[in-house]
């Protein structure tokens, strides 16, 4: 099973840009399609974007869409999120995801259900 860590979380004011990290290890990314979910305080967690395997073919939340990008690295087996206009809604735990090895290459997965390993969380906070 794959572990995925995020990383570069932190505080950014709303308007401005802020890019968080997921490091697989123990497995390579490249057999998954990937997913970030984010939660905010009292909230459920929600779907953010999930990219295919191959990179080709991204779904946005309709939340993030035209703010946020979504790229992946297989060789550096790790996932990025771009998230730029932030805005105070945008304050949460991030979380990335791995779905279940080996689905198609330009599957993209919007529900959690649908994913097997999840890191620890990033939070992100945003200052209005």
């Amino acid at each position: 099973q794959v572990q995925l860590a995020e990383s570069g979380g932190g505080l950014a004011q709303a308007g401005g840009s802020l890019s968080v990290s997921c490091a697989a290890s123990g497995g390579t990314i490249d057999a998954y399609a990937m997913g970030w979910f984010r939660q905010a305080p009292g909230k459920e967690r929600e779907f953010v974007v999930s990219i295919s395997r191959n990179g080709d073919i991204a779904e946005y939340a309709d939340s993030v869409k035209g703010r946020f990008t979504v790229s992946r690295d297989n060789g550096k087996n790790t996932v990025y999120l771009q998230m730029k206009s932030l805005k105070a809604e945008d304050t949460a735990v991030y979380y990335c995801a791995a779905s279940r090895p080996w689905v198609l290459p330009t599957t993209v997965q919007v529900a959690a259900t649908q994913y097997r390993a999840w890191g620890q969380g990033t939070q992100v906070i945003v200052s209005s």
